[in-house]
């Protein structure tokens, strides 16, 4: 039996940025249903979006979300990025040199909406 060649001539793995992108949507997801306790869909925040360009071992990120109000932005964001990085990082072997999380709108929990006087 041939033996292989050393690990670095036998090639390299590429994962296209869409499917990063795709990845770090998912991740997004999580980090929302671990922080609000539910889907985020349950309380009624529409999908995430991401962006990814990948270069030679390393991702950039870019994530927009919905998240519910009253929540303090800057603290919850901090911890959906944390989230995002270790979980994409995990799943693709990518190191993340930068992620842009950014808010697209705060929504209204149920009982706010409830309260409203119109």
């Amino acid at each position: 039996m041939p033996s292989l060649p050393p690990p670095a001539r036998r090639g390299a793995t590429l994962i296209p940025e869409t499917v990063v992108a795709r990845i770090a949507v998912r991740a997004a997801r999580e980090a929302l249903t671990r922080h609000a306790g539910q889907p985020p869909a349950r309380l009624g925040l529409g999908p995430a979006h991401s962006t990814a360009t990948v270069h030679e071992g390393s991702a950039r990120l870019k994530v927009s979300v919905d998240l519910p109000y009253p929540v303090d932005i800057a603290h919850t964001c901090g911890e959906i990025r944390h989230y995002i990085a270790h979980r994409v990082s995990d799943l693709t072997g990518l190191r993340i040199d930068d992620l842009t999380i950014s808010v697209q709108r705060l929504v209204l929990g149920e009982s706010l909406r409830q309260g409203r006087a119109a």
